[in-house]
């Protein structure tokens, strides 16, 4: 393929627009359409294109009825993810559809089985895996480095969710709910990093502080702000997550801990520390880097994890090879968060073959 490689957007809201700015950046790929039902998204979409030409639509469909593009980006609400990745898959173009790819285990299920013979690339952004001393962490740990792996712990201390078009992210049935919405991140690299499946997790979690004082069409928003989930995986490690989306007085956003039998690795964000070290050692044997991946050309809200995923996709798509994130990882994603809500609902272990 010697041609521009041409993409379309379908959600120009936030993210749409990170994907945007992210694709400007990357040689021999253009932007040529976008498509969102908000009018101020699409303003947004082509304010972000500075110039370029950028055709825009209210409706998806007809984005794809003109057949403009090699590749679409989907980045609309979490909700509509199933529809339009059947008429997408229909077109039979390539395609990378933001996290979570689906809202249900049902409809997960239905793509994951779709994709498996899906004839073009089919990628799910889950893009954390991207986050270059992540990225580090989990190299470290496949290697050997530490020994046998035993225990993966995650933590997200941050700001509440954002306003997003219409509020749709202020309750469970357009998101999926907190742990679906926002932790599928983090149960996808617990999954990477354990190389195994999950087989049971147990959770605690509640809306303690976050939009408690908001009130849509007479509807109080209902979406987790903090939780502790653990997952035991095949394989026997078991993996923690500690989630506060009421953590603004925070250094790091995001803690990564992964410790085996012979040493421990540590990934720190925003600042990119990465933390190894042997058993043996204590502290004095630990040793500290700041992990940069210098490919990086737009940072964006996911400190150059974006433009990174990007690239591996371009590259998938020019080389006709297999997604490196897949419709499964999609799919197992989603089952992780779906069992620690129903964990959090029942108080009680959720074995994930009840899910299945």
């Amino acid at each position: 393929m010697n041609e521009p490689l041409r993409y379309g957007l379908i959600g120009t809201g936030m993210m749409g627009l990170e994907h945007q700015r992210n694709l400007y950046a990357i040689p021999d790929v253009e932007v040529v359409a976008a498509a969102d039902p908000s009018p101020t998204s699409l303003e947004w979409a082509t304010f972000t294109a500075e110039g370029r030409d950028l055709a825009t639509f209210a409706d998806y469909r007809d984005l794809l009825a003109a057949d403009l593009c090699d590749a679409y980006v989907i980045s609309s609400p979490n909700f509509t993810h199933r529809g339009v990745l059947d008429d997408v898959m229909a077109t039979g173009k390539a395609l990378l559809v933001e996290k979570p790819m689906c809202t249900t285990i049902a409809d997960a299920a239905f793509i994951r089985d779709a994709a498996r013979d899906y004839d073009n690339v089919f990628w799910v952004g889950l893009e954390y895996r991207y986050m270059p001393p992540v990225t580090k962490a989990i190299e470290i740990a496949a290697s050997g480095e530490l020994g046998e792996l035993a225990m993966i712990a995650i933590r997200e201390h941050r700001h509440p969710f954002l306003v997003k078009v219409g509020d749709w992210n202020r309750f469970n049935d357009n998101t999926g709910g907190t742990l679906v919405e926002k932790c599928c991140h983090f149960f996808d690299l617990m999954r990477l990093i354990a190389r195994s499946e999950p087989v049971a997790v147990s959770a605690f979690g509640g809306q303690s502080v976050n939009h408690l004082d908001e009130l849509y069409d007479d509807r109080v928003p209902d979406i987790l702000d903090n939780a502790l989930v653990i997952v035991e995986f095949q394989n026997g490690i078991r993996a923690s997550l500690d989630l506060c989306m009421f953590a603004e007085g925070t250094t790091h956003n995001e803690e990564l801990s992964i410790v085996g039998d012979r040493g421990k690795v540590e990934a720190f964000l925003p600042s990119g520390l990465l933390r190894r070290g042997a058993r043996s050692g204590w502290t004095a044997g630990v040793e500290e880097s700041v992990v940069r991946d210098e490919r990086v050309l737009v940072e964006g809200f996911h400190h150059g994890a974006s433009f990174l995923e990007h690239l591996d996709f371009v590259r998938a798509v020019r080389e006709n090879t297999p997604a490196l994130v897949t419709a499964d990882d999609g799919f197992w994603s989603v089952v992780m968060g779906v069992a620690a809500h129903r964990a959090i609902d029942e108080r009680r272990v959720v074995e994930i073959g009840e899910l299945l």
